[in-house]
């Protein structure tokens, strides 16, 4: 194949992943002008931001004049990220944190309001997936205590902790990046813990947003689907239609400019509906399923790494003394 063919070739496969995104939702913000005016000046709170579309969200909005305030756990990356924003002329700071550490969450809270004021768009992007056998992780109870934090209480806390700023400072909005999941099936073998946490996030926030409307503090659900990034591993789900993470950058990009209570993938709101419906059928159809499937590969090597840190933190840990 010629260099030609080879251009026109990938122009094409461009086209209709275009084309499949703009069936699948959710949509995407392309007018930069809408961006620029909504953000600029304004001070954005991204967790999640040393990665993936958690990455290329900061990028996207400092660019357009937002001030950035960069929060993750791998601080030499969340640096290196918030050293070419601001090469390119944008603003960001760096914050480690760690979502499951509630002292540093309010440690980190307050310090915030102290030196930058008011956050103006508070962004739940952090997340923590998992999908492992229940019987897996009664050997690993680390394992819902890292869910937990990452997934609920850990962005629970933060949200309590800046929220009354936000009322004072006359409004705000808040973005939860939750799943797709949630919104088609109530339940899933296998994916409990993250679900579970990420349904209990969804449905608090939710419900905070109720009572924050009237004091200008808009809340927005973005049930996400497949983004093509690290944190997918399977691998037919890694080849399925997705949002690149710039692509995902301008669906939240859209959520923040437009401010719609709930956005998801197109048609999941009818899968919602039938899995409500019929989840008699689907946990069948579903358990069925899994007696087939069991752990995928990524799955077992991650748990038997896990495992192995395990044993190593238990033989280096002193004998207790009775």
């Amino acid at each position: 194949m010629t260099l030609s063919e080879m251009a026109g070739t990938t122009g094409i496969a461009r086209l209709m992943d275009r084309a499949v995104l703009a069936l699948i939702g959710p949509r995407m913000e392309r007018n930069d002008a809408r961006i620029r005016r909504t953000v600029a000046g304004k001070t954005v709170l991204m967790t999640g931001a040393s990665f993936g579309q958690g990455e290329a969200t900061a990028r996207l909005l400092a660019a357009h004049g937002a001030i950035v305030v960069m929060v993750a756990r791998s601080a030499e990356r969340l640096d290196e990220v918030a050293a070419e924003i601001t090469a390119a002329g944008g603003i960001a700071h760096a914050c480690p944190l760690d979502l499951s550490d509630m002292p540093a969450i309010d440690a980190f809270a307050k310090e915030l309001l102290r030196t930058h004021g008011p956050i103006d768009i508070l962004v739940h992007n952090a997340g923590k997936s998992l999908r492992r056998s229940i019987y897996r992780s009664a050997e690993r109870i680390s394992d819902m205590d890292a869910m937990v934090g990452a997934n609920f209480t850990g962005p629970m806390r933060l949200t309590l902790a800046l929220l009354p700023s936000m009322k004072a400072n006359g409004g705000g909005q808040i973005v939860n990046i939750a799943t797709a999941g949630l919104w088609m099936t109530p339940a899933a073998p296998r994916w409990g813990f993250y679900l579970g946490c990420k349904g209990g996030f969804d449905i608090w926030l939710r419900s905070v947003g109720l009572e924050a409307k009237r004091d200008g503090i808009d809340v927005t659900t973005v049930y996400a689907g497949h983004i093509k990034s690290r944190m997918v591993a399977t691998g037919w789900v890694s080849k399925s239609p997705g949002h690149t993470p710039t692509q995902a950058a301008r669906v939240l990009a859209y959520a923040i400019t437009r401010r719609p209570r709930v956005m998801a993938p197109r048609g999941t709101s009818l899968t919602h509906v039938l899995g409500v419906a019929f989840e008699g059928p689907m946990s069948v159809v579903l358990s069925l399923s899994d007696r087939r499937s069991g752990e995928s590969a990524a799955s077992e090597a991650a748990f038997q790494r896990a495992m192995a840190k395990q044993r190593d933190a238990a033989a280096a840990a002193p004998e207790s003394v009775v």
